[in-house]
């Protein structure tokens, strides 16, 4: 089983350019394929910026106050800016013979059990994407996005988590096409912290997360 020593661990300060990033994981990804780079897991902050995926549909893009970029990840819009942790995972499926379903399964765990270090209580939905969580008045909604495309079986993109964003910012799309729930952030939620304890959370938890794919992949051999 791989550990997380023996992938990359990645934090860049300031706030990094989608089309920077973009490119980054596009070299690395194949890189990891051709044997040349380790794996991957990047953690970092974007400027205000809307995303859109294969799904996208224009209708869902309500603003256009900041640039908009195509992703060739799967999902539809979602909006990224500081105070939002940014992770992309480039990680070689082939290796731990995972299928794409057990891979998203394990993303979306890891981000709750890195949320759990804060005393949060989230979830996955079926049939809605991202991650969920209950606010203090007891309404339903989103802290986190997932979206993941996969290049001969090695991953990109991965997830997002709002810890203290400008969360009127969401109101230029709809995120991941879904209005009916509101968006919310851990500072919403009335938890003061910041990128790098949730860093700190997610290393904690990031063995368990590498564990869940391999039992993932064992599964679909």
């Amino acid at each position: 089983m791989t550990s997380p020593n023996d992938i990359e661990w990645r934090i860049s300060s300031g706030k990094v350019e989608y089309p920077e990033a973009l490119a980054e994981m596009e070299r690395r990804n194949a890189a990891v394929q051709s044997g040349e780079a380790k794996e991957l897991i990047w953690l970092l902050e974007h400027p205000p910026l809307y995303t859109a995926g294969t799904s996208s549909d224009p209708a869902e893009l309500l603003s256009e106050a900041f640039p908009v970029y195509d992703t060739g990840r799967g999902g539809r819009h979602t909006y990224h800016g500081p105070g939002q942790r940014v992770g992309y995972v480039i990680l070689d499926l082939k290796k731990r013979n995972a299928d794409v379903r057990g891979f998203v399964h394990a993303l979306e765990a890891w981000v709750i059990a890195a949320l759990a270090e804060f005393g949060v209580t989230a979830r996955a939905v079926d049939g809605r994407v991202g991650i969920w969580c209950d606010t203090p008045d007891g309404q339903e909604a989103k802290i986190g996005a997932i979206g993941i495309r996969i290049r001969k079986w090695v991953t990109m993109h991965g997830f997002s988590v709002n810890i203290d964003p400008d969360l009127s910012h969401f109101g230029g799309i709809i995120p991941c096409g879904i209005s009916e729930y509101p968006v919310t952030s851990l500072a919403q939620l009335g938890i003061a912290t910041d990128l790098q304890a949730f860093d700190e959370a997610l290393r904690k938890t990031a063995d368990s997360f590498l564990k869940a794919i391999d039992r993932a992949q064992s599964r679909s051999m």
